[in-house]
């Protein structure tokens, strides 16, 4: 078995097999279908739930499954075969709306939502950016005010993946002073009185349901707390290193879904007498592609190690936020070469690549954008003025 990286293990190679007869089986197929509709099935839930690829790394006494970072980045590589970036967000949207539940929530909370969010009865949703900021989560303006003992919440959020159908939403709100010291995390079920939710139309992900989500007056039971009050920004932070981590390892496996497709149409597609292969100008082309392919994956995998032996160390953290900049530039340069390659073919709807194409810039901003992940990597190597 060839295994990816020296790290992985025959048990995470056997988990990549898992996952990608999953994609094959029940993704693939219909991944286009479901874009063009602008939805696809919740069943879908309960079935990469049964398919063990939804408990993965939560507590086993919820119905989690022991599970590392090299699992995670599996999982999110093979997922991406699908070459839908919005079916992957939001089906696998509580690996961001979830985990500070399992990390830091009270034990009543863990056993009353984890349990149906693990096998895919329940969906779980992250809400932290708002219309008025977006990487600059100290300034966040919602706000959830004690009375009695429930919380009254009031603000916005915006750009909240599974913000239409969540039936539980993780929400950052401010319960205290300004600055990140006033920061707490929220559960707030959908049937809430007080919260709406709005569409939002994108460029791409379109079957991931996107939405403006609205608090008005909205009361919350303080048994809904996650973690203790005002403490809720170092959660985020852990959130978000997962999270980056996540979208750089899917950028590789968008990457890699374009550079298969334009070797598929290289070997068959044929122009003054020979196919597309036999052009040097294209060998060269797809050879640059599988060049950014390896050195991303390789970045991607590297980092995993680095953060597994140490989650804290300030090079390990700049190394991510290179890691993911240089992944999503890596997918951004093979998903252009993918469609100038096919030509016509991948300018009209129906091809991944196309997609792959107008999904690249929400893998550039999403989880902080390359600005700010440039420069949070300069601080954590100790270059400020």
């Amino acid at each position: 078995m060839t295994r990816n990286h020296p790290a992985l293990s025959a048990e995470h190679e056997q988990f990549r097999d898992t996952v990608r007869r999953f994609v094959e089986r029940e993704l693939a197929p219909h991944a286009a279908a479901w874009d063009e509709a602008g939805e696809f099935p919740r069943e879908l839930y309960r079935k990469a739930a049964d398919a063990g690829l939804l408990a993965a790394g939560f507590p086993e006494a919820y119905g989690g499954i022991d599970a590392d970072l090299f699992h995670h980045v599996i999982l999110a590589e093979e997922i991406a075969r699908a070459g839908s970036g919005g079916l992957q967000a939001s089906l696998f949207s509580h690996g961001i709306g979830a985990p500070p539940i399992a990390r830091v929530g009270s034990e009543a909370l863990k056993a009353r939502v984890l349990p149906d969010i693990l096998a895919g009865r329940k969906i779980s949703a992250l809400a932290i950016t708002e219309p008025s900021g977006g990487s600059d989560v100290a300034q966040l303006r919602t706000t959830a005010r004690h009375d009695g003992n429930e919380y009254v919440v009031n603000g916005e959020k915006a750009f909240i993946t599974s913000g239409l159908r969540a039936d539980y939403t993780t929400v950052a709100v401010r319960t205290g002073g300004p600055g990140a010291a006033g920061i707490s995390l929220l559960l707030i079920e959908r049937d809430r009185p007080g919260f709406s939710r709005t569409p939002l139309q994108k460029m791409g992900w379109w079957c991931s349901d996107t939405a403006l989500l609205r608090f008005e007056d909205c009361r919350v039971p303080v048994d809904n707390l996650i973690g203790e009050e005002n403490a809720g920004f170092g959660a985020i932070m852990l959130n978000f290193n997962a999270e980056r981590l996540t979208m750089a390892a899917m950028a590789v496996g968008f990457a890699q879904v374009c550079l298969d497709e334009a070797l598929d149409w290289a070997r068959e597609r044929r122009t003054f007498g020979q196919t597309l292969l036999g052009h040097q100008v294209m060998r060269h082309k797809l050879v640059d592609m599988q060049t950014r392919v390896h050195a991303a994956r390789a970045l991607v995998y590297d980092c995993c190690w680095r953060l597994v032996e140490a989650p804290r160390d300030a090079a390990a953290v700049a190394q991510l936020c290179m890691t993911k900049n240089f992944a999503t530039r890596a997918m951004q340069f093979c998903a252009d070469a993918a469609v100038q390659t096919l030509g016509g073919a991948g300018f009209v709807r129906g091809s991944r690549a196309e997609r792959i194409y107008r999904e690249v810039k929400v893998m550039t901003i999403g989880g902080g954008t390359e600005e700010i992940m440039k420069d949070l990597a300069a601080r954590q190597l100790g270059w400020q003025p």
